[in-house]
């Protein structure tokens, strides 16, 4: 009761933090803030497939490009489209990538998916790169205006403003992690866990492995495209580079292991404590990408289990610490 009393306190806090941020950071800060919660998100998607299916993805930024430029080609195209649709398309552009994609995904696995996921991730960037005129190719597609959002009781909110699309995004954002951690406490998210542990055992109960892998990509790629619309939208711009360049490619990944995998949460951690690294060393970019990969190479050699397993093992010293203390307080009062 108290463990469940103390969750609820810091989801509390949390959203209360979420709520005056606006109010208390300043635009950079604001800024860095939503961004890394679009990387979160991202960093999510990936960790449904890799902690929870066991697949191994090179090129899940193909999903994220495909929700931003669907949601920008829509929105620079058609005038008057409303907002939430347009994050609804680009999500829809990542499935049906992901459906065009998993007759060939769903067959393979380990280093298998992993090659073919960035062969794929590689040809979207030739493609995007080659039908430039539609794209903008390395120049990228800018300068579009946010709809602003029709709200029944508040009225018409002006999205133009940071402070109105910070609260859109977020919520957006928190919405959609919170449905992720759902689809895994479901009874599907049981076949995902056993498709990585045991997929024989898995066909053996009578379900479709290769339907399975199909509808969790789907699941995953969706998502992805949501932070992919996000991303664009809150940028403004939307490039090749931006949305398929190594940084958009590897950093779900990274954030993954850093935060720590077979946990939903830790890659929530590995994109702050990610962020946070970049930003410190922003002022010596040249040093910045070298202390970024010994903290990475010092995670993987000295704590394989990701910065959440700090976390962990603190919480089984405490526990074991406080049971020794009743035990004793106990015998105590027994003796007097």
């Amino acid at each position: 009761m108290k463990r469940q009393f103390g969750k609820w306190c810091a989801w509390a806090m949390i959203l209360g933090g979420l709520y005056m941020a606006p109010r208390v950071l300043g635009v950079f800060e604001l800024n860095v803030l939503l961004g890394t919660a679009i990387f979160a998100l991202f960093s999510l998607s990936l960790n449904l497939l890799l902690s929870f299916t066991g697949l191994l993805s090179f090129g899940h930024a193909m999903f994220f490009a495909a929700g931003a430029y669907g949601t920008v080609l829509v929105l620079t195209r058609l005038s008057g489209f409303p907002l939430l649709p347009l994050i609804g398309i680009g999500a829809a552009a990542a499935i049906g990538l992901a459906l065009l994609l998993s007759p060939l995904l769903v067959r393979v696995s380990g280093h298998a998916f992993a090659m073919l996921t960035m062969a794929f991730s590689q040809i979207m960037y030739a493609t995007v790169m080659k039908l430039s005129h539609i794209t903008g190719g390395n120049d990228g597609i800018s300068g579009f205006a946010i709809p602003s959002v029709s709200i029944p009781v508040v009225g018409v909110v002006d999205m133009a403003l940071e402070q109105n699309f910070y609260y859109f995004a977020i919520s957006i954002l928190g919405l959609s992690a919170w449905v992720m951690w759902f689809f895994t406490r479901t009874p599907f998210g049981s076949i995902m866990v056993g498709i990585r542990d045991n997929p024989e055992r898995v066909t053996y109960l009578g379900f479709s492995v290769p339907l399975s892998k199909a509808i969790i990509l789907c699941v995953s790629a969706g998502f992805a495209g949501v932070a992919g619309s996000i991303y664009a939208l809150f940028q403004n711009m939307v490039s090749v580079d931006g949305v398929l360049g190594p940084l958009s490619s590897f950093s779900p990944l990274i954030n993954c292991f850093i935060g720590g995998l077979g946990t939903f949460i830790g890659p929530i951690f590995g994109t702050g404590i990610g962020t946070i690294l970049l930003e410190l060393m922003s002022a010596h970019p040249e040093q910045a990408q070298l202390v970024f990969s010994l903290v990475l190479i010092a995670i993987v050699l000295f704590l394989p289990g990701g910065v959440i397993m700090l976390y962990w093992k603190a919480n089984t010293r405490w526990m074991a610490v406080r049971q020794n203390i009743q035990n004793r307080f106990f015998k105590r009062r027994i003796y007097e």
